[in-house]
């Protein structure tokens, strides 16, 4: 029997992956252990059919030479669970095994979700592949381990930023290859997308740019993806997760039974279909659209009351958030990441209780009860608020639903918010759910962010400021410590 060298299975493995340089799909079902016994694709013969779809595609345009170095844009938007971080993965894998000197950029709609789900998913995939010994490897990049070619073959995970987009303002690679993968892309601001399209002038270069994610705004360049920018987007699929497989059919039902099928919930968690302002939806496009675009000048609200609201983070996922809201302004102070350290937090507040002179500063009881005694032992008395309490309009099924309530007629009254997509994101998702006696009620907290993959922490914020009523006549509590000692404004 002849044997081969490691030399032999090197050239042989180079010699392949040559030849599927323009079949992505082809790559995929010879690099992966599909159905190989003790790996963790044992249960599954190759990839799911929507996935197929996409690399079939793929293949398509790179194996015309009449498309081949135009751009190739592919807009997938799905519900929960259908796969889209192990395509990614396939893709990332085929990009970098079959052309050398290949790059890559990736990024998300948080760089939470970029570190914890896209790069593990990703790096999974590599490390399934034939080919995972010609690459090296850290938390954030996936890079050639051939000599003086670690810089330029390479994948890497790069978090975006509105103040700094040059990452991915740079990204050029002629007679190459380029792959540019945007996860959960709904969220990824529009600058970013604007960028973007500068590393798409190379010439005599293969260009592929991927967006995925679930559909939770109406807005945004995502969702041109499938309107005004549909010419690009050559490939475009709604994913809809029932009829994919392996997905949890059961929950699916139950979401269906409990929201409805035509809610925005399940079109946006379930269909793969982008939202649009239901039945129950509580607060529509344009009043939202009114009060960002609205600016008010400081002597029409400036005579009443300072509140100030802290809205702590559920979990490491989530944002702290400070606001402020006089009259009919409201303002985001500080958002602040997943943070335990209540006695920072209270120091905060105290601080910009004492700049603003303000009247009350209500704290989400959920997780603030350290922030509130912190405080008080520094001498300052809040007021702590539990949503689930019970409601001062009868109206209402609880304090939660009040303050939303509240917070809706603010805005009918010329109320004024940030310009932020995050929380005119999270104002647009909340939806009223049915009840026997026909008070208002909202669905829950962890089904918002189930929604949009995060708690909704600014809207939460401004609802808090209408937890109780607020004398303009009180004044700040002093605190007990010198605010010199301490300054979060430097």
């Amino acid at each position: 029997m002849k044997t081969f060298s490691e030399a032999d299975i090197e050239y042989q493995l180079e010699d392949q992956c040559a030849k599927f340089r323009h079949k992505p799909l082809h790559y995929s079902m010879w690099a992966f252990p599909w159905s190989e016994k003790g790996t963790v694709l044992e249960r599954h013969p190759g990839p799911r059919a929507w996935q197929s779809d996409i690399l079939k595609g793929m293949e398509a345009h790179l194996s015309d030479p009449a498309t081949r170095f135009d751009p190739l844009g592919i807009a997938v938007s799905s519900g929960h669970g259908v796969g889209k971080s192990a395509l990614i993965g396939m893709v990332v894998d085929w990009g970098m095994s079959t052309c050398a000197d290949c790059r890559i950029v990736l990024t998300s709609n948080t760089e939470g979700q970029l570190r914890t789900k896209t790069a593990p998913e990703v790096l999974k995939w590599h490390n399934l592949s034939m080919t995972s010994h010609w690459f090296n490897e850290s938390s954030m990049s996936i890079y050639s381990n051939e000599k003086d070619h670690d810089k330029a073959w390479r994948a890497d995970f790069i978090p975006w930023s509105i103040s700094k987009p040059e990452s991915f303002a740079g990204t050029h690679n002629q007679g190459k290859r380029i792959i540019i993968v945007m996860d959960e892309a709904s969220a990824i601001d529009d600058v970013i997308w604007e960028v973007t399209e500068g590393a798409l002038t190379d010439t005599e270069t293969e260009i592929i740019w991927i967006v995925f994610g679930n559909p939770t705004r109406a807005t945004g360049r995502f969702r041109e993806c499938w309107r005004k920018f549909s010419k690009f987007w050559k490939i475009r699929l709604k994913v809809d997760s029932r009829d994919v497989e392996g997905t949890n059919k059961k929950m699916f039902a139950q979401w269906a039974e409990q929201y409805g099928i035509d809610s925005d919930f399940f079109k946006v968690r379930v269909r793969g279909e982008f939202p649009i302002q239901s039945a129950m939806q509580f607060i529509s496009q344009t009043a939202v659209d009114d009060a960002r675009a609205k600016h008010l000048r400081k002597e029409q609200y400036n005579f009443a009351p300072v509140i100030l609201t802290c809205d702590p983070a559920w979990t490491g996922d989530d944002e702290l958030v400070i606001a402020k809201r006089q009259g009919l302004h409201f303002e985001i102070l500080e958002r602040i990441p997943y943070n335990d350290n209540d006695v920072l937090i209270a120091q905060k507040l105290i601080a910009y209780e004492t700049k603003y002179r303000a009247a009350q500063v209500f704290i989400d009881a959920g997780y603030g009860q350290g922030i509130y005694s912190a405080g008080k032992t520094m001498g300052s008395i809040w007021r702590m608020v539990w949503f689930s309490a019970k409601a001062g309009r009868t109206d209402c099924l609880n304090k939660r639903a009040e303050m939303f309530v509240l917070a809706k007629e603010w805005l009918a009254e010329g109320g004024a918010i940030p310009n932020l997509d995050e929380l005119a994101e999270e104002m647009l998702c909340i939806e009223m759910m049915p009840t026997m006696d026909g008070k208002y009620k909202f669905a829950p907290k962890d089904a918002v962010k189930i929604l949009i993959g995060r708690s909704p922490n600014l809207w939460d914020s401004l609802c808090l400021s209408f937890a109780y009523p607020v004398r303009s006549d009180i004044t700040a509590t002093k605190p007990t410590f010198a605010i010199s000692d301490y300054d979060p404004f430097a």
